[in-house]
């Protein structure tokens, strides 16, 4: 499959005409062929009307039909072959085994979608039969089910240029809700995301999807994204990347005449808690554990642990000479752009510069231009508590230790944080009384709470969260990842006294879609064969 720098618009292969931009070796920092023409707005125009379009026909295809086309589109994803995880490692500068992992992450998403589809729970189907005996007054009768929000847009993520770019979780999640998507393909990674654009662009074809149920544009601007997020057909906004873009388009699409939901994620800086006994007993194991995972992806992933929380005293001065050494021993590593790259530099500079912060130890220096070499700091409860430039996430393999005196000083410390994607806890089972009391205050500020580890391996499973309170998500109540991720573009729908002829599939008295159901307020499991 050759890339030719083509925007994807329903079945129309068409060269943009918007300027011509360039992919780079994350490495090397040289050009990589070919241009790819950016879109204009009549090409917004174009894919929205196409979605539009395709929605309610998308939206109605039974669930098995729609189940195989995504795992259709898995099955394109590995047919592309080498050629795929090829042009992803030039232009993320991410090793071949992660490029390899996240392919399979990818799959794993549109097969574990695929089985939500065909379970048909996500509908969640109430029935609530009439009752025309009802005293003093009868019942009418009742039926709900679950519909697509209509047209998504899903950027592409710089630093997932496969489980959360074009057939990422969002992807993966709207068409599994019967949404057409439209994706602004990141600046990034433009050749990696033609390769899968056209995967699934051919298992839209050859599945008999309605043309505009997926479109991939490109342009590397702001016009497109936004001219996307407030055009009226869209009805729904999946975002990964910085508050600050994060925010411009929560902005704009509550200013539409119709707000939308902005599905953002955007910043987080995940805070481990050393508790004492487990300081105590593990020092050195969890210093080198830390340090793998800070520096695991040159850090750039959304759950890095950046800040580390404990008691001052002999336990932690040897978790930080530990990882001091550990450390130092890092290579610099290649990070995705040369912006993020700038970006890195430029935030661990402040906090060098910082009067109130130590660096304790940085990685090994940087032997390419896009090289990031890993940083660690230290300062106090008071000064992380005034100075709220501490608590701003750096994208990139930095952390910083906080001393506290005490373990009321801890906590105090996480009431005043802001929302977070994960928390991370290092206890033993003499700990257990003090982690007791941390839960609570945990519970409000972060989405996902785990114990012995650290936050940056994210299991695509059905009990995951990837989302937390304000700002690590624009929406603190849904996940990116995981199959509870339909629900961001699913609405309920009730129908009245709806004649038998007229009612969906879903809601036909004789269950043909042998799917579980809630009748008359008792779950009512299907019989399926």
């Amino acid at each position: 499959m050759n890339i030719a720098g083509n925007l994807l618009i329903g079945e129309s292969v068409r060269r943009g005409t918007n300027g011509v931009s360039y992919a780079l070796d994350a490495a090397s920092g040289e050009r990589l062929e070919p241009g790819f023409g950016g879109a204009t707005m009549a090409d917004v125009d174009a894919a929205c009307a196409l979605a539009w379009s395709a929605f309610d026909r998308f939206r109605e295809t039974s669930l098995e039909a729609r189940a195989e086309f995504l795992e259709t589109i898995a099955a394109n994803i590995l047919a592309i072959g080498d050629a795929l995880i090829e042009r992803c490692v030039a232009e993320s500068g991410l090793p071949r085994a992660r490029i390899e992992g996240e392919r399979a992450r990818t799959v794993g998403q549109l097969r574990m979608f695929a089985g939500v589809v065909r379970a048909g729970d996500f509908l969640e189907v109430r029935l609530d039969p009439a009752q025309p005996e009802r005293k003093p007054m009868p019942r009418v009768d009742l039926r709900l089910r679950h519909i697509g929000l209509g047209p998504v847009v899903v950027f592409g993520a710089s630093n997932f240029p496969l489980a959360f770019s074009v057939a990422g979780g969002d992807t993966a999640s709207a068409l599994a809700a019967g949404c057409p998507v439209i994706v602004k393909a990141h600046a990034a990674h433009p050749g990696t995301s033609e390769l899968v654009g056209m995967a699934v662009r051919k298992a839209v074809k050859d599945c008999g999807m309605p043309e505009g149920t997926f479109s991939l544009l490109f342009g590397s601007g702001r016009e497109i994204g936004q001219g996307l997020v407030r055009d009226p057909r869209i009805k729904a906004v999946g975002f990964t990347g910085s508050r600050h873009a994060g925010t411009e388009l929560m902005a704009i699409a509550a200013a539409r005449p119709e707000p939308v939901p902005v599905y953002a994620e955007m910043s987080s800086i995940n805070p481990v808690l050393l508790f004492p006994h487990a300081l105590e007993q593990r020092a050195e194991t969890i210093a080198q554990a830390f340090v793998q995972s800070l520096t695991l992806g040159a850090g750039q992933f959304c759950t890095n642990p950046g800040l580390i929380l404990a008691v001052e005293g002999p336990a932690l001065d040897r978790f930080v000479a530990a990882a001091s050494e550990a450390l130092a021993r890092m290579p610099a590593a290649t990070m995705l752009t040369p912006g993020i790259h700038r970006a890195f530099d430029a935030a661990v500079a402040k906090f060098e510069e910082h009067a109130q912060v130590q660096t304790v130890a940085r990685a090994q220096p940087a032997a390419g231009a896009n090289d990031g070499q890993g940083a660690l700091f230290s300062t106090s409860a008071a000064a992380f508590r005034e100075n709220t430039a501490l608590q701003e996430e750096i994208f990139g393999a930095a952390s910083l230790i906080v001393r506290c005196p005490d373990l009321p000083a801890m906590l105090a410390l996480i009431e005043s944080l802001e929302g977070q994607l994960t928390a991370a806890l290092q206890i033993d089972e003499a700990d257990y009384a003090a982690v007791r009391s941390f839960l609570p205050a945990l519970e409000r500020r972060v989405g996902r709470v785990l114990v012995n580890g650290f936050g940056t391996g994210v299991e695509v499973a059905h009990a995951m969260v990837h989302g937390g309170p304000y700002p690590s998500t624009a929406d603190g109540r849904s996940t990116s990842v995981g199959s509870l991720a339909i629900r961001r573009f699913l609405r309920p729908v009730s129908y009245q006294d709806m004649p038998e002829a007229l009612l969906p599939e879903a809601l036909k008295t004789a269950n043909p879609w042998k799917i579980n159901r809630l009748f008359d307020g008792h779950v009512e499991l299907a019989q399926r064969a």
